[in-house]
């Protein structure tokens, strides 16, 4: 019996020929990650150790982008703890605010992480890394302080579940509506614990944005980790980006899957999340003309090139509705850049939507768009939990870059072929 992709990149990080699923192991890490909140208490949990330096100065990544700019004193003291921590530990990868990104769009744009490598971040959204073919996942700020200082950290190994997807994707569908589908056939807890290994020839024919849209969601559904099988795609992205050398690994054909689903995608429409869970998703036909208030095209999970210009041809000689906000949030520097020079900023603050600099602000309602009493928004962030971004009686759709610019221009959810 074959190995899955999770399976064949833990024993190889374990120094073991073969594991399975339920196995307790010892893996080797390769990129340990932290940000502005869950750092702190790492470093603090750290210095309890009594260690006096970190593992690999080249193998963590501290980025400062969930309060950042820092929005009041609290947040600034956290950043200033990081800020110290990293040069006094001489960490390579710590990234300040005008160079740094959303950490889950700006370490795979820098080559940070690689195929069939384990990564390990400070954060539940670190799985969106499996679009590159690691295995990556979430965990504690104990976790992250122990991997910190000894490089490695034990690991469940997880059941696999394959999601395979056939057929040809409508105009306005990609990554984010296959992923907000799965979410809402499997549920929030469908997947708990297992790999989420997605495949068939939409996913192959899909972009490296959409697969990162589409992994960066799988813990949406409870899985540790969400994989795609690295191919041409994955190389072309990693060619002058990759900092070191990397193994890829694909799953054998005869893996042994927990459970495993095929779903053809014809008549696939956009989708939308309803409140107040990812797992409500809906065809955007079915939620056309609910109000809004205030549309967030941004976050790690569509904050990337490809969403901005998707949200820009909505958005381009239209103006935004007068009782609408509409907050723009490019994930990195160089998204910023490259936006500025195809003409994309210009189109949205023509459009009289904000732009900010890259952060999560309003995503987990740290700042940058906090919602009021009772307000509506459409966001194609990858939470809408109660009172995620705001009051606790305000709500959260969630959907792609298409069906946000659509309800930004209409005040209302809107299918974008109506627009």
């Amino acid at each position: 019996m074959g190995h899955t992709m999770s399976e064949k990149i833990l024993a190889r990080a374990a120094s073991q020929k073969k594991v399975a699923p339920g196995d307790l192991i010892n893996a080797r890490v390769d990129m340990a990650l932290g940000n502005d909140i869950t750092a702190p208490v790492a470093i603090k949990e750290f210095q309890k150790i009594g260690v006096t330096d970190v593992f690999d100065r080249e193998r963590i990544a501290l980025i400062p982008d969930h309060f950042t700019p820092n929005k009041d004193i609290a947040a600034a003291q956290q950043s200033k703890l990081v800020r110290s921590f990293a040069s006094d530990m001489g960490i390579k990868h710590y990234y300040e605010v005008g160079r740094m990104g959303i950490e889950h769009a700006l370490l795979p744009e820098l080559g940070l992480v690689l195929p069939g490598e384990v990564v390990i971040g400070a954060d539940s959204h670190t799985c969106t890394y499996g679009a590159l073919g690691a295995f990556s996942t979430g965990v504690g700020s104990t976790d992250l302080a122990a991997v910190m200082a000894t490089g490695e950290l034990w690991f469940k190994v997880p059941p696999t579940i394959r999601v395979h997807f056939k057929g040809e994707l409508r105009p306005y569908v990609g990554g984010k509506d296959l992923i907000l589908y799965t979410i809402g056939q499997l549920g929030v807890d469908g997947a708990r614990y297992c790999s989420l290994e997605f495949s068939g020839p939409v996913v192959e024919n899909l972009s490296m944005d959409d697969r990162f849209s589409m992994c960066n969601m799988a813990i949406e559904a409870g899985a540790k980790t969400g994989l795609i099988p690295p191919d041409e795609v994955t190389f072309n992205y990693l060619q002058g980006r990759a900092v070191r050398p990397f193994e890829a690994v694909v799953p054998d054909a005869d893996a042994e899957f927990l459970e495993y689903y095929s779903w053809e995608v014809e008549g696939l429409e956009p989708q939308v999340s309803l409140p107040y869970s990812p797992a409500n998703a809906e065809p955007v036909s079915k939620t056309a003309g609910e109000p809004v208030d205030q549309v967030v095209i941004g976050s790690c999970t569509n904050g990337r090139m490809e969403d901005l210009r998707q949200a820009a041809r909505l958005l381009e000689g239209r103006k935004v509705h007068p009782r609408v906000r509409l907050i723009v949030i490019p994930a990195t520097q160089e998204i910023y850049r490259q936006a500025m020079r195809e003409g994309l900023l210009e189109i949205f603050v023509e459009a009289e939507g904000a732009v900010s600099t890259p952060t999560c602000g309003p995503c987990l309602g740290g700042h940058m768009g906090i919602l009021g009493e009772g307000e509506s928004a459409v966001a194609t962030t990858n939470r809408n939990f109660v009172g995620r971004m705001g009051h606790t009686s305000s709500k959260v759709y969630l959907s792609n870059p298409s069906v946000a610019a659509a309800a930004a221009v209409a005040g209302c959810i809107t299918p974008p072929e109506e627009i």
